[in-house]
């Protein structure tokens, strides 16, 4: 996915895929290996590292991987009490529903985790027509098409609605990603 929005955006990088830890990818830039490396912030964060930062990439021009950074706590399904602790405490709505918007969308696409697809949701304050303010949720998606193209075609498309309707709302986006060219992929 990093590989093939990098090459769409149409300035010439050779991008190569590197493995390592964080020191091991900082050391090829420090060698003179490659003149760069594409890292998420928060492990550079959780490393202490953030002073290597030089660039902070806008999910405009990179949208992360559908419900990237999100976490889920399991329990005993027969610990209800604990179960319900965990709900009050720890589930907020909100990322609820832009993570399952987010994974509809990767689900309905039939994609992977290694697939070259990308999603945010955001939830949003949006005007009615009488003038009230309403909190809705945005989803925005990206697939690459030919990913291993020199400067592979993102189809990208967008949609606003209930936070209700996340899972609907991500089918749909995938759909409309679908039809506009994106394929099906694991």
């Amino acid at each position: 996915r990093r590989a093939a929005e990098l090459r769409a955006l149409g300035l010439g990088l050779e991008v190569r895929g590197i493995r390592g830890n964080i020191d091991t990818r900082m050391g090829k830039v420090d060698s003179g290996e490659v003149d760069a490396v594409v890292l998420a912030r928060a492990g550079l964060e959780r490393a202490g590292r953030t002073d290597r930062i030089t660039e902070t990439l806008d999910p405009l021009q990179m949208l992360p991987a559908p419900a990237q950074g999100a976490l889920a706590v399991e329990c005993r399904s027969a610990d209800v009490e604990l179960e319900q602790l965990l709900h009050e405490v720890l589930d907020d709505s909100h990322t609820r529903a832009a993570v399952t918007a987010e994974r509809s969308m990767l689900a309905a696409l039939e994609a992977g985790c290694s697939a070259p697809v990308g999603a945010l949701a955001d939830v949003v304050e949006d005007l009615t027509d009488d003038g009230s303010v309403v909190t809705r949720l945005s989803l925005r998606g990206v697939a690459a098409v030919d990913a291993d193209a020199a400067a592979p075609a993102l189809l990208r498309a967008s949609i606003t609605g209930e936070l209700a309707e996340a899972e609907s709302m991500g089918k749909a986006l995938a759909a409309e990603l679908l039809e506009r060219g994106a394929a099906p992929r694991a």
